[in-house]
């Protein structure tokens, strides 16, 4: 069963902020991220407990609106609580947001849709202080499509006086979601599909609770480490139609498909065949989350697959430790192209963001020998369950922790250390 997308919970979990009462979300995945993202809301005053994967909120006593860099750099999303702090308190003071390096991203569009509903904006170091006395609906058009600006400008204007219409947003599912969590609490939003989302501010807000999707980046990992391996997997709670990207290259590498319900069943028995050019981009375009797996798995296929990265400049970073275990890679700029099929071999390697990690665990599932994926915390920071996935798919693949007594003759922390076998 596919986990609860990490890209939905997170700025559903912001959202919560806006209702002076009480959320439940079911289904909520518990990893890293998730974790961190309830430890600054308890740090602002927001009880929480979790029941199974039920995650309760109860923001009765929100009491505070700074959150401290230590906090924010742990992780990009953070940038969220901007605009549900300023909706609800009309004043947040924080620090930069961080999390993965993969390319430089900015958070000017955010703050350039806070300035225009009237709020004043005081840069300090690594200090944002941003305030308002009052939040004016607005219309607004984004000069380039970005998921956390969109995110963002909703949750103020949920906190602001009258319409916001918001123009150029993005469409991924995960806006989707925070829109139809937010709806059920109560706020007005209209939605053209196109790219326009009308909000209604100072909406009654109540109690709700909302059972977060399924995750397609998870989903779409799982289908391409079959396919990787030639395998056969079955999906199930998988966002089949959010997958209609990934699975048109999947078609063109020799997989096949089928769909029944909420399952999708993989038969990669006949993939071979390498993809000419993809491309990245925005939702219903290919993910660039997803990008460096399918990087891991071109160089099983048979000739030369090439990959134009249009979202982030750094995301193929996980080219250098492919070429560690026996990849023929070359990047060119905004290009890679990947010579296959690869001999790859295992050894050890390091997980340099959340999905190089990922596309590390495929490799290691095609190589010979044993691969050692060393800074594994990042892939804990968005997938749950992926190593006991892989395992009841067939792989064979521990945690250090899992044997003392490597921890204590390697010196390695068991934290930071994955050791899989091809």
């Amino acid at each position: 069963m596919v986990q609860g997308s990490k890209n939905a919970a997170l700025p559903i979990m912001a959202a919560a902020l806006l209702h002076n009462g009480c959320t439940i979300l079911h289904g909520c995945p518990k990893i890293a991220d998730v974790f961190v993202m309830e430890q600054i809301l308890q740090k602002l005053g927001v009880t929480t407990h979790w029941e199974g994967h039920s995650l309760f909120l109860d923001c009765h006593q929100v009491c505070g609106c700074s959150i401290s860099s230590s906090e924010t750099e742990k992780m990009r999303a953070s940038v969220l609580l901007a605009g549900s702090l300023l909706g609800r308190e009309k004043c947040v003071c924080m620090g930069y947001p961080g999390g993965c390096v993969i390319g430089r991203r900015p958070i000017d569009l955010h703050l350039e849709v806070f300035a225009r509903m009237g709020a004043d904006i005081q840069e300090d170091g690594d200090c944002l202080r941003v305030t308002a006395d009052r939040l004016q609906g607005i219309r607004h058009r984004f000069p380039k499509v970005s998921v956390g600006a969109t995110e963002n400008a909703v949750l103020a204007a949920v906190g602001g006086e009258g319409w916001t219409i918001l123009e150029n947003t993005a469409r991924e599912p995960e806006v989707t979601a925070l829109c139809s969590f937010l709806k059920k609490m109560g706020v007005r939003i209209e939605d053209n599909g196109r790219g326009t989302l009308c909000i209604l501010g100072g909406c009654i807000l109540s109690d709700v609770e909302y059972v977060i999707p399924p995750d397609r980046i998870v989903a779409g990992t799982l289908l391409l480490a079959g396919a990787a391996v030639r395998g056969k997997i079955t999906l199930f709670k998988a966002p089949v139609q959010q997958l209609d990207s990934l699975l048109t290259l999947y078609q063109k590498m020799g997989g096949q498909y089928l769909v029944s319900g909420g399952t999708l069943e993989t038969d990669s028995r006949g993939v071979r065949n390498a993809l000419p050019l993809t491309e990245t981009g925005v939702y219903p375009g290919f993910p660039t989350d997803m990008q460096p797996l399918l990087m891991a798995v071109c160089c099983t296929l048979q000739g030369e697959s090439r990959i134009r990265e249009k979202v982030f400049e750094n995301r193929f970073r996980v080219a250098k430790p492919l070429k560690e275990m026996g990849a023929k890679i070359r990047i060119r700029g905004a290009y890679a192209k990947i010579q296959g099929p690869a001999v790859l071999k295992g050894c050890p390697v390091e997980a340099m963001d959340l999905r190089a990690g990922a596309a590390l665990v495929i490799a290691a599932l095609c190589a010979a020998g044993e691969t050692i994926i060393e800074s594994c915390e990042y892939i804990e920071r968005g997938y749950e369950t992926l190593y006991q996935d892989i395992n009841l798919l067939g792989g064979r693949i521990r945690k250090e922790n899992d044997s003392i007594d490597e921890t204590e003759t390697t010196g390695i922390p068991a934290k930071n250390k994955k050791e899989i076998t091809g």
